[in-house]
């Protein structure tokens, strides 16, 4: 499930739509060639690019997300899980907390997604 993965120009131009969707096809043209210095062919490219792996649409010329950043940093995340760690959180935990102590504000933070999980 690589859909989910970005390169580097690829994430940045994810950024820059989050930040202004929704968006005209053409300011998202002009946004990109003061950026980036694209031309109109590359952004488009580009959006064409993103649109099929479903995280945004262009709608009559109206660019917008299909995935909020959040949705897409927790699909991203899932995937890591997933090929890392089998899909293990707990797993994945275990692994990084032996290399890296968390703070008391950290493990409070934690604690509270646990609870509130329970809750629901």
């Amino acid at each position: 499930m690589k859909q989910y993965k970005l390169g580097k120009m690829e994430r940045k131009f994810a950024v820059l739509i989050w930040e202004h969707e929704p968006v005209s096809s053409r300011t998202l043209t002009e946004l990109c060639a003061e950026a980036f210095d694209w031309k109109r062919t590359t952004t488009y490219t580009m959006l064409r690019r993103l649109c099929d792996r479903g995280i945004f649409q262009n709608d009559g010329g109206m660019v917008s997300a299909l995935m909020t950043k959040n949705e897409f940093g927790a699909a991203q995340g899932k995937e890591f899980l997933d090929l890392a760690f089998n899909g293990s959180l707990p797993q994945f935990f275990a692994a990084f907390t032996r290399r890296n102590k968390l703070s008391e504000n950290e493990i409070n933070e934690i604690q509270k997604l646990i609870d509130k999980h329970r809750e629901d």
